[in-house]
């Protein structure tokens, strides 16, 4: 497993934050992105983490230069020709998605396996267009990934045993804790925590402080952080279009996006990453 060498297709904080993981076990990664620009962003974003994981001492020295040693920075998908793995971290966007694995399964080698970290997305609908549906699955990491230990796998009803299993080596691998979902809306997490989070932002809608909201949750249901903070630190954008995939998915009302929340992103309000979400970070 450890001469394995895997691609991640998006340099963003969720693709630069599986990329750490893997390259800290020792696993070739390949970070790949649009632009010169988006790879710097995305080294950034490891820099910074393993400056924070050093200063509370759960990284040493060996690690950081284990990290830097095992990432290759490329704007080319060729590049990930030989690669036994690629995840996909690009935006959540359907026809984005499908777009990117097309490519690949043209690119990559045929005993390859396309992984993508959606959050909600159709594991089924992402791989039909490829010539591999029995190789396409679904590795949903959690932010910050660095620290999260959940590794969610998704397998669709095309998905392979086997390809299930090479997973599964990979989550040991990377030191991650796995559960296995069925391939419908949301999955098993999310299906769960984004109801929470969408119901939250009806609440600040209606008046209540975000601040209120989040104390009363951790104070009141023993929950490390709030439903507004968390959302915040995945992108208010990334909630918004999972919540419509829940609603488009289900058909059901219970789903549907608080517009509030609507409002803020399309004002550019997304959370920490922007700035300023249902908190302010500027």
């Amino acid at each position: 497993m450890m001469e394995k060498k895997v691609m991640v297709v998006g340099a963003g904080l969720m693709g630069s934050g599986i990329a750490q993981v893997f390259a800290l076990a020792g696993i070739q990664v390949i970070l790949n992105d649009r632009t010169a620009e988006d790879l710097t962003r995305g080294k950034n974003f490891i820099d910074k983490s393993i400056k924070s994981l050093l200063k509370r001492e759960k990284y040493n020295t060996k690690d950081e230069q284990r990290i830097h040693s095992s990432i290759q920075y490329s704007t080319n998908l060729q590049d990930g020709k030989n690669v036994d793995l690629v995840i996909e971290a690009v935006p959540e966007r359907i026809e984005l998605k499908q777009q990117v694995f097309k490519q690949l399964d043209q690119i990559v080698q045929p005993n390859a396996i396309l992984a993508s970290n959606t959050s909600s997305l159709s594991i089924a609908a992402i791989g039909s267009v490829t010539n591999r549906p029995d190789k396409v699955i679904g590795m949903h990491f959690f932010s910050p990934v660095p620290i999260m230990k959940l590794l969610e796998i998704i397998t669709s009803i095309e998905t392979s045993g086997e390809t299930l299993e090479r997973i599964k080596e990979y989550g040991i691998a990377i030191s991650k804790e796995t559960v296995i979902a069925q391939d419908f809306p949301g999955f098993i997490v999310n299906r769960i925590l984004l109801p929470m989070m969408n119901e939250a932002a009806f609440l600040v809608m209606e008046g209540t402080a975000p601040e209120e909201i989040d104390r009363g949750l951790k104070l009141g249901a023993n929950h490390p952080i709030g439903p507004l903070r968390l959302a915040d630190e995945c992108g208010l954008d990334t909630t918004l279009y999972a919540l419509e995939s829940l609603y488009e998915g289900f058909g059901d009302s219970k789903y549907r996006p608080c517009p509030l929340l609507k409002r803020m992103v399309e004002a550019g309000r997304l959370g920490r990453k922007s700035g300023k979400g249902f908190y302010d970070y500027q």
